[in-house]
């Protein structure tokens, strides 16, 4: 294992778990009007902004923003110049991030296809990182908040589809060249091939983990090439930075996992040939993970297992009383830093599926704080509920019911709690 406090960041991708008040909208194509648009726009930069705050008091310093942030951002039937309606909303959120040091990227989906040999399909993938980049830029960021791109497809003959991704490249307008940064994929573009395009056109290079397992290039090892691919960044282009992903054992090659597996990881980061690295974390359960890799790496103490514990306990509980009990005993050793053993134990623990007697024994401990500013109809709804969940009933009703009342008693605590994640 690597020194503790590092500078490696570590961050997450597009959406959160557990964060109250966070909900990206968007709506269909037929009901697109700027007075739509400007109400989801709106609501998006407000949960953005809820992000900020969470990563800030997270020490969260990367994060991906959706595409989708503005709906329909570059297609033609957007005509709003969201730019400039909402400069002054997107330049504080830029200077947030600025403030405390939070890196920012977007990565177009897998419909942007630069090196298509379709022209319109190329024109929509310019268009597209226009748009990408135009928010970037009213954000006011520097070229270190980078926007990350795929090769494209083979169409058939390799070689000339990266000639055709040369070539459009070149077309791109410069503002939009300088986040632009690649990545090999799981299928068609090695790492090997995406350096040599990188070599020809000066492209910093992403490398991504997982993606190189499944499609690997043989002739160097896996640091060897995270080496080749830190010499594509300029001092400009910020810290190196790369993407790391788990298999998700249950589903096909390349699948990304539910969470992370703290002891891989810390394999894996033990074996990087360098600390002046960000990793942006793929995986399903997002900054949950994030926060995990962070307290793996920062100097030891048990004030953040505590911290940890104190928004899973109940969502453990409800899962595992017994496991709930074991990572009680595990902190108690307030000179110890058990970090990749409490993880263990919690994910362990959320494998496991809730039953009656688990359910309702979490939502009386919950209870016991709230059940005091409770009206006798809520007190006989919550019996009711209790009732229904101990006979193997769903707990969402049930949940409700101790969110609100947490909600209205101000209990920040339990307010922070992942046992309410799945009504938010």
């Amino acid at each position: 294992m690597k020194p503790k406090g590092t500078s490696t960041k570590i961050g997450y991708a597009s959406q959160v778990v557990g964060i109250p008040g966070v909900k990206f909208k968007t709506t269909r194509l037929k009901n697109v009007t700027d007075e739509k648009l400007i109400e989801l726009i709106h609501s998006n930069l407000k949960s953005l902004d809820l992000i900020f705050d969470y990563n800030i008091k997270n020490n969260i310093q990367m994060f991906r923003i959706s595409s989708d942030i503005i709906p329909f951002g570059s297609h033609e039937v957007n005509t709003l110049k969201w730019w400039k309606v909402f400069e002054k909303e997107l330049t504080a959120l830029g200077k947030k991030a600025k403030q405390h040091n939070m890196r920012l990227s977007m990565h177009p989906g897998q419909y942007t296809v630069l090196n298509s040999p379709d022209l319109d399909v190329v024109k929509r993938a310019m268009d597209d990182l226009l748009y990408h980049t135009r928010f970037l830029d009213t954000m006011n960021l520097d070229a270190s908040n980078k926007i990350i791109l795929h090769i494209g497809g083979v169409y058939g003959d390799k070689k000339s589809a990266m000639e055709r991704f040369i070539k459009n490249y070149k077309r791109l307008d410069d503002r939009i060249q300088k986040r632009l940064i690649i990545e090999n994929d799981d299928r068609q573009y090695t790492i090997s091939d995406v350096l040599e395009i990188s070599e020809k056109e000066n492209i910093p290079v992403v490398f991504d983990n997982l993606h190189h397992a499944s499609n690997p290039a043989h002739e160097l090892s896996e640091a060897e090439w995270i080496i080749e691919s830190r010499k594509t960044w300029a001092e400009k282009d910020g810290q190196q930075k790369i993407h790391y992903s788990q298999q998700d054992p249950t589903k096909r090659v390349g699948a990304h996992s539910q969470t992370i597996d703290l002891k891989e990881f810390s394999g894996f980061y033990s074996r990087l040939p360098t600390e002046e690295i960000d990793i942006m974390f793929e995986v399903k359960d997002k900054n949950l993970s994030a926060v995990k890799g962070i307290n793996l790496l920062v100097v030891p103490h048990i004030k953040y297992l505590e911290k940890e514990w104190g928004r899973y306990k109940y969502w453990v509980l409800e899962h595992s009383p017994q496991i709930y009990n074991e990572i009680r005993q595990l902190l108690k050793d307030k000179k110890s830093y058990p970090v990749i053993e409490f993880y263990e134990l919690i994910d362990k623990a959320l494998e496991n599926p809730v039953t009656g007697g688990a359910a309702v024994n979490a939502a009386q401990h919950i209870w016991g704080y709230v059940d005091d500013i409770a009206d006798e109809k809520t007190k006989v709804k919550y019996e009711k509920e209790v009732a229904k969940v101990a006979a193997g009933g769903s707990t969402r009703s049930l949940k409700r019911i101790l969110w609100q009342l947490s909600k209205t008693k101000e209990q920040q605590y339990l307010i922070d709690s992942l046992y309410f994640s799945e009504i938010y």
